[in-house]
């Protein structure tokens, strides 16, 4: 997207997890694809997404890697893998009424109960 639409609601809906979501749910139902959208698939779907991410930087170094952002090409290509885990995330979290950001504020918290902080002496 150029970041120039407005009637679909793209540059509005960034930093808006719940018009994306909104948007990604009227997107699958317009194309009757909420039959194929059960946690099974999106979970799966979710897990292929995620690998392609990875496979953008499968043999680069830790520097290389660093860097991936400065080649246009490649960072479009990043940009749009993680646009697809994002989504494909949101809509798993749609399908069963996960709420994402609490469930990630209660992830934090029990990992600050887990992992506390070492006073270095």
């Amino acid at each position: 997207m150029t970041g120039k639409e407005t009637d679909s609601g793209s540059t509005s809906d960034r930093g808006d997890l719940a018009a994306l979501r909104r948007r990604l749910a009227a997107f699958a139902a317009a194309r009757d694809w909420q039959p194929y959208h059960t946690p099974k698939n999106l979970a799966a779907a979710l897990s292929v997404e995620a690998a392609e991410l990875l496979e953008i930087f499968q043999w680069l170094t830790p520097e290389e890697a660093g860097r991936v952002m400065e080649d246009p090409g490649t960072a479009h290509r990043v940009e749009d893998e993680v646009a697809d885990v994002l989504a494909y995330l949101l809509q798993f979290c749609e399908v069963l009424g996960v709420d994402p950001l609490a469930a990630l504020a209660a992830k934090i918290d029990r990992n600050e109960v887990r992992f506390p902080v070492r006073r270095r002496s």
